[in-house]
């Protein structure tokens, strides 16, 4: 899942322009500074609001001071950084995110200690992402201000404690354990435009260059420059942009890495980073996501629910329909009416992870398909995946947003049917981009590809137009 230097825009009077964009971030990185502390100033605002806001307050539809704050989170930030990183890869990491600037700032003044080996390990971000998902649904994340503070503030003190402990102005955090790290890396291959480098440029710079101070690159995000390769871990900061020559801001094809990285990355064997992004890419954007965004509104979990029920109270198990009496363990609001059980969060649990299970399982199943008619390991050609997936998670995220507007009394019209049609043109676009990168057999990798889009475009029609 990697891409050449050469998969990239020619330098018309669109790419020059991008060059000097580039330049400018670099020699501007104090306004960029700047930028990122007027974020963490609305950042901490908002998680300040929340955390002192009226439990009973959060469900009413009133303004108040969550009201906005969720509105803030999930309404407007979620979907929209989703949506920045599938256009402008990471820019909102390197340039925007409260973490991320306060991490960095954390490490310039702490212990300065090497990265730790069980730090490196390449499958957190799935499991920091599972866990994530799964915590927000059991407490009720998008409704209520305690379990936002404790996610959004308890990942903010971890990054900063990260950052006071390990390397030196560098974002250790953000590489390594931020919940949505690997969402984001994965998006970004999709980015139009990213900073790319000329290698050959690179490694033919004078050697007094190449060692000068003044030209000196602290990549925050640890990525080796020279020989970057992906969009997934750069985080558009700017800073490295003209370093020797070789580095500019430039336009691309969306499909570039795709193309290329499955034409030339070791597909019998791939590494142990790009098989855990498609472990995520598979079970937790597609399969885990959809999932919680359905169970609510699932006739089919409600009936489950009820079937349990009556098969525990015939079999006397009556201590699972309490209450654990703690919201940061399951829902417990009762001045709401919206408490959960043990067997009720259970229940939810299990319907997430089951479907989380069932479509993961379908999409991989007909990726190996794809891998066995083209010869390369599913896990390389999962990139195909990625436009869909990003697309899955926006439309989901913008289901909160219309949620929030309804309460509101704000109606949008053709909201499912526009969702769906954002969801199947991913689906062609990712259908199009099997065949274009499977000379041998090229039917076979787009009808796999199809297939494994169909119970997940099958679950979201049920959603938006059966349920």
């Amino acid at each position: 899942m990697s891409v050449s230097t050469d998969q990239h825009v020619s330098t018309d009077c669109g790419g020059a322009r991008a060059a000097r964009v580039g330049i400018y971030m670099r020699q501007h990185q104090n306004l960029i500074l700047a930028m990122q502390w007027i974020m963490v100033a609305v950042y901490l605002v908002l998680l300040f609001a929340s955390m002192f806001a009226p439990s009973g307050d959060a469900a009413q539809n009133k303004i108040n001071t969550w009201h906005i704050a969720k509105v803030a989170f999930w309404g407007i930030w979620w979907p929209l950084v989703i949506l920045s990183v599938a256009f402008f890869g990471r820019a909102w990491c390197g340039l925007l995110c409260p973490e991320g600037a306060l991490s960095e700032w954390a490490s310039n003044y702490g212990f300065g200690k090497g990265i730790p080996r069980w730090m490196k390990w390449a499958g957190w971000p799935f499991v920091t992402f599972v866990a994530v998902v799964a915590f927000g649904q059991l407490t009720s994340l998008h409704k209520y201000p305690k379990p936002t503070v404790l996610v959004l503030g308890g990942s903010t003190v971890a990054a900063v404690v990260v950052g006071f402990l390990y390397g030196r102005g560098k974002r250790v955090w953000c590489r390594h354990l931020c919940p949505v790290a690997g969402v984001f890396a994965i998006l970004a291959k999709i980015a139009p435009i990213h900073f790319r480098v000329n290698e050959a440029v690179w490694e033919s710079a004078p050697p007094g260059f190449r060692t000068s101070n003044q030209h000196a690159v602290n990549c925050a995000p640890l990525i080796n420059v020279g020989h970057m390769e992906s969009a997934s871990a750069c985080h558009m900061c700017g800073r490295c942009a003209g370093e020797r020559g070789a580095v500019q801001l430039s336009w691309r094809s969306p499909n570039a890495e795709a193309l290329h990285g499955i034409a030339s990355a070791n597909l019998r064997m791939p590494d142990e980073n790009v098989r855990w992004l498609a472990r995520l890419l598979v079970f937790g954007m597609i399969g885990l996501a959809l999932g919680a965004f359905q169970w609510s509104v699932s006739p089919w979990f409600a009936s489950a629910t009820r079937w349990a029920a009556g098969w525990l109270v015939a079999h006397q198990m009556p201590w699972l329909f309490h209450s654990p009496g703690h919201w940061w363990i399951l829902t417990d609001y009762p001045q709401t009416n919206d408490v959960f059980t043990w067997f009720y969060g259970g229940m939810l649990l299990i319907y997430v992870l089951m479907e989380a299970l069932l479509l993961g399982g379908w999409t991989i199943a007909w990726m190996r398909f794809v891998g066995v008619a083209t010869g390369r390991a599913w896990q390389a050609f999962a990139c195909v995946l990625v436009p869909f997936a990003g697309t899955s998670l926006f439309v989901g995220s913008s289901l909160v947003t219309t949620a929030q507007l309804a309460h509101d009394n704000v109606t949008l019209p053709w909201v499912s049917e526009i969702g769906m049609a954002l969801l199947v043109l991913a689906a062609i676009w990712g259908t199009v981009l099997a065949w274009r990168t499977s000379p041998r057999r090229p039917f076979a990798a787009a009808t796999g590809t199809l297939m494994a889009f169909a119970l997940p475009l099958a679950a979201w029609a049920i959603q938006f137009f059966i349920w």
